[in-house]
């Protein structure tokens, strides 16, 4: 959740942004952060990097969790969720990784320490995650794995 706040407050953004308005704003940060403006040396040479690279994750990330991109990708993601199996999951901090047998990968937002623990000693985990992770977390579509990755995980 601090991500999104922190990626969400660069951006200057509230949660019904559309994509529009998104690359609008990710132009704009980029024209006044670009490192062709700071010649090296320059005293904001290396923050003008860093803030680069900032904004170009927090764009990706923007886009990865805004309502029109989760639409278009909702008949996959049901599929995903519903038919394909949970290969591996990681969690860390509030942050819940899981990786499914076709090499599909999404993270979700928010999970606590306790909510991991119940779908680990789930006896069927998969039906736990469709019940009270999938549907009830922001999420992203993180990566696309191979599928020898996800079932070696």
């Amino acid at each position: 959740m601090k991500r999104i706040n922190e990626y969400k407050k660069l951006f200057n953004v509230d949660q019904d942004t559309d994509l529009k308005q998104l690359k609008k704003t990710y132009r704009n940060l980029v024209k006044e952060w670009h490192t062709d403006k700071f010649p090296e040396g320059h005293e904001l040479f290396e923050e003008a990097e860093l803030k680069s690279r900032q904004i170009i994750d927090a764009y990706h990330f923007l886009v990865g969790i805004a309502p029109e991109t989760k639409a278009a990708n909702l008949e996959e993601y049901e599929h995903v969720t519903t038919k394909v199996g949970i290969a591996d999951f990681k969690h860390k901090g509030l942050l819940l990784e899981v990786i499914f047998l076709d090499g599909s990968a999404y993270e979700y937002y928010g999970v606590n320490k306790a909510l991991f623990q119940k779908l680990i000693n789930s006896d069927k985990q998969a039906r736990f995650a469709k019940r009270n992770i999938f549907n009830s977390f922001t999420y992203r579509k993180s990566k696309k794995a191979t599928v020898e990755e996800a079932v070696v995980a």
